[in-house]
């Protein structure tokens, strides 16, 4: 496994054995909303979303690059049904890591239990700035704040999905883009 992809660390790299490399298309459903996530993915290559069904609509609220992982936390933690679906958008080059063996990595190396509970933090804020925002924030605010933040978003990921994850129509945010 590449070390850049585990914070260029030995410390990851002892473990690289419980990852299983996978390469999936496009369009690869990871994990469906109301299974039970049992396998936390790290990106090497392409680009993932979260998103889940709302009465018919499809609302993407969060995406994944290369060097971060992705798994329903709240689904791979607590042994119950994911609230969401995890997507491929490109092609990707993946490994994943069973419950299991993040449990049995997080008992034996305190730095790397350290990390996760650090990433962990990091998610936690940023589905709390996700739902303020939703609430204080116009939508061209919110889409400023994406081209501020995370340009590489713009550039990679399809409009539709864009318009999706700032809660507006692809309509809206042609608009949005076109007053610039």
């Amino acid at each position: 496994m590449n070390k850049e992809l585990l914070n260029k660390t030995d410390e990851w790299e002892k473990y690289s054995r419980f990852f299983e490399r996978q390469e999936v298309p496009s369009k690869t459903t990871l994990l469906r909303e109301g299974e039970i996530s049992k396998t936390a993915y790290l990106i090497e290559k392409g680009c993932v979303r979260s998103w889940f069904n709302n009465n018919g609509k499809d609302i993407t609220f969060q995406f994944f690059f290369e060097n971060e992982f992705v798994s329903s936390i709240e689904s791979f933690s607590t042994h119950q049904a994911s609230l969401y679906n995890i997507e491929s958008i490109e092609p990707c080059v993946i490994y994943g890591i069973s419950i299991k063996d993040v449990h049995f990595v997080m008992e034996q190396s305190a730095r790397i239990k350290k990390e996760i509970d650090d990433y962990l933090t990091q998610r936690l804020f940023f589905y709390q700035k996700l739902f303020l925002s939703r609430i204080k924030d116009s939508p061209e605010n919110r889409y400023q704040e994406l081209l501020k933040e995370r340009p590489e978003i713009l550039l990679r990921i399809p409009q539709h999905y864009i318009a999706s994850y700032l809660g507006i129509t692809p309509v809206s945010l042609s608009r949005i883009r076109n007053r610039r």
